[in-house]
């Protein structure tokens, strides 16, 4: 059996590039941690609800949403509406980090949007958004149970709701401050995470439904990527994102392999069961392997209850193993109590392709 002086120092050997391929090789204990590295097993959950529309449904102004009896999809819809409260409930939140940390996941990605009284902007809180001491303490809880914290914040024109006024100021001076100061504050809260979530999907989808339509395209677009970005980097966390860009359009698939940036953690995504080639979203997590990106392939029960299953049957088989840094799951539905048993269920799926696919818990 390796010791753990001896993995420390043939680890600073590799990467100072004194041990070799052929040494690992030469060396089955050694090898065996190398090739089994822990890989990420992570839920999405929302603190917001406020990614979507920019407006108050006028079909439902007022809903029960969080009775246990409700449809969750009915409580979906409901809280996609923009709404200037928070559509959250604590006890769905405990259960399902509960439920995660049971089932051997190890990280939570946390969609915070308008959720928490930021420090540096206050004004863009909804009611019943959380004290910024409050969420640390919520974090200080889940890393005991042996979950790591991601922020998350949607930067897409088409899911920052929650940035209140600043969203009809995207791409100024002002946007680039609030983005600069929120970021900031942020991973001072998380304590430097190893990675943040910027979002950055579907410009162009949802935008019938909006009062206030923009559209960034051509190098605005990549102009203001390269900004988050880089504000990431500089705080010393790794940037993470949608990779839906690329396939949009052909022209779009070109564009990304040719200006999208390495060292972004991409995030394909797809949640429908037909895994094949002729199916443009599946075909660019190979397009992305042959590209030579990290990945953390997301799947889920959005739309049934097979996809995260096949996500990682595919994925393992096509993206190398040194690529492949894990898997995200998403329900897409709101933490609510009519929403528990679809964000269960989503944990569940989890919990079974691990032990079928990695023959661990």
């Amino acid at each position: 059996m390796l010791k753990r002086r001896d993995f420390i120092r043939h680890t600073s050997l590799l990467g100072a590039g004194l041990l070799t391929y052929p040494n690992l090789l030469a060396n089955p204990n050694l090898f065996s941690i190398f090739q089994n590295k822990k890989l990420i097993w992570a839920n999405l959950l929302h603190l917001s609800f406020n990614m979507w529309g920019d407006r108050t449904d006028l079909q439902e102004k007022k809903l029960d949403y969080n009775n246990p009896n409700l449809d969750c999809l009915k409580a979906s819809d409901y809280a996609k509406a923009y709404r200037p409260f928070l559509t959250f409930d604590q006890s769905t939140w405990d259960a399902l980090l509960k439920r995660m940390s049971d089932s051997g996941m190890n990280m939570v990605v946390i969609d915070l949007g308008d959720g928490v009284k930021y420090k540096s902007h206050p004004e863009i809180a909804v009611k019943n958004a959380w004290s910024t001491e409050k969420l640390v303490n919520e974090l200080v809880k889940m890393r005991k149970m042996g979950l790591e914290p991601i922020p998350k914040m949607n930067f897409a024109t088409t899911h920052s709701a929650w940035l209140g006024e600043y969203a009809r100021q995207i791409s100024s001076k002002k946007y680039y401050m609030v983005c600069r100061d929120l970021i900031n504050e942020v991973i001072d809260l998380f304590d430097k995470p190893r990675f943040f979530h910027l979002g950055m999907d579907e410009e162009t989808a949802y935008q019938p439904y909006k009062e206030y339509v923009v559209v960034r395209k051509y190098d605005l677009w990549w102009k203001d990527l390269y900004y988050l970005v880089d504000l990431v980097e500089k705080r010393g966390s790794r940037a993470w994102i949608w990779s839906d860009f690329g396939w949009q359009s052909p022209e779009h698939n070109a564009l990304f392999f040719k200006k999208m940036p390495k060292n972004i953690l991409q995030s394909n995504w797809y949640y429908f069961k037909e895994f094949n080639e002729n199916v443009k979203e599946v075909k660019f997590y190979e397009q992305l392997e042959k590209h030579g990106y990290d990945q953390l392939p997301c799947g889920g029960n959005w739309n049934n209850n097979q996809n995260f299953r096949l996500t990682v049957e595919y994925c393992k088989k096509i993206i190398s193993s040194s690529k492949l840094y894990g898997f995200l799951a998403t329900s897409w539905a709101p933490t609510l109590k009519s929403c528990l048993t679809k964000n269960l269920a989503t944990i569940e799926q989890v919990e079974i392709a691990k032990k079928e696919f990695y023959q661990y818990k």
